[in-house]
């Protein structure tokens, strides 16, 4: 009796042969892998099917289609993003972007950024306890990290706290928006943030330049003073492809999250 391995698709079976083959390190980054008429070859199969089983290790991230070259393991070394360490105070208190906790050395760039006044959206108005018709900062950012676009960002702020500081400027120095906000007396102290994932939209697509089928990972981060006050939420989009979230912490009792 066949098992149900057996019974999936040639094309499947072929592409976690070659997953195997990268995961123990066959194939390295940047390496080319077998094409189709190599696979045709390999597994005895149709042209068709040989491009399925590609097309499926191009869909998961993991190799990328260089015209005229063939396919490759993809090179891009995936962010860990330490979701605890790079919101410590010893990182933006000290003027240090927390992006420097995650990326050590490689090239990060923020090549789209725009700030405006706005009202707020119902959800972000009622996170950010504002009246109906509220008005924020809103600050959003592209980041590209090795010539990769890897995440869009956006924050609001509430206005009447941040008019006429640096945060409403594309460049808010050193220590960015939290150490300005605690020049204003209002110190982040507490972070929430809560995560899910989705297909991305045609926008997303395009603007993380992601190949099809690649999910996206929506974070939205609250920022909290030590009364308890939200201060600011980011609402940001990543390119599933290119992050490791890594969180880590000590075993202890449940603290008692601001609002309840």
């Amino acid at each position: 009796m066949a098992t149900t391995d057996d019974r999936r698709p040639k094309y499947q079976r072929i592409a976690d042969s070659l997953r195997e083959a990268i995961q123990s390190g066959e194939y390295g980054p940047g390496d080319r892998l077998p094409g189709e008429n190599d696979l045709m070859t390999t597994y005895g199969v149709a042209r068709m099917t040989a491009r399925q089983a590609l097309s499926v290790l191009r869909d998961e991230g993991i190799a990328e289609a260089r015209k005229g070259a063939g396919v490759f393991v993809r090179a891009f070394r995936p962010i860990r993003r330490r979701g605890i360490h790079r919101l410590a105070h010893d990182q933006w208190g000290n003027g240090r972007s927390i992006w420097s906790a995650d990326i050590e050395k490689r090239a990060l760039e923020v090549d789209r950024i725009t700030v405006s006044e706005e009202t707020a959206p119902a959800h972000i108005g009622a996170a950010l306890n504002l009246a109906a018709d509220g008005t924020t900062c809103v600050r959003r950012r592209r980041f590209v990290l090795d010539g990769k676009p890897v995440l869009l960002a956006t924050s609001y702020l509430p206005l009447p706290l941040v008019a006429g500081s640096a945060i409403t400027r594309e460049d808010t120095g050193p220590g960015g928006t939290y150490a300005r906000l605690a020049e204003l007396g209002c110190e982040p102290v507490h972070f929430r943030e809560e995560i899910r994932s989705r297909m991305p939209s045609k926008d997303e697509m395009t603007q993380l330049s992601l190949a099809a089928g690649t999910p996206v990972i929506l974070i939205c981060r609250t920022a909290f003073t030590a009364e308890g006050r939200p201060v600011e939420i980011n609402e940001m989009t990543l390119d599933a492809a290119s992050y490791v979230l890594e969180y880590d912490f000590d075993a202890s009792p449940t603290a008692t999250p601001p609002n309840g």
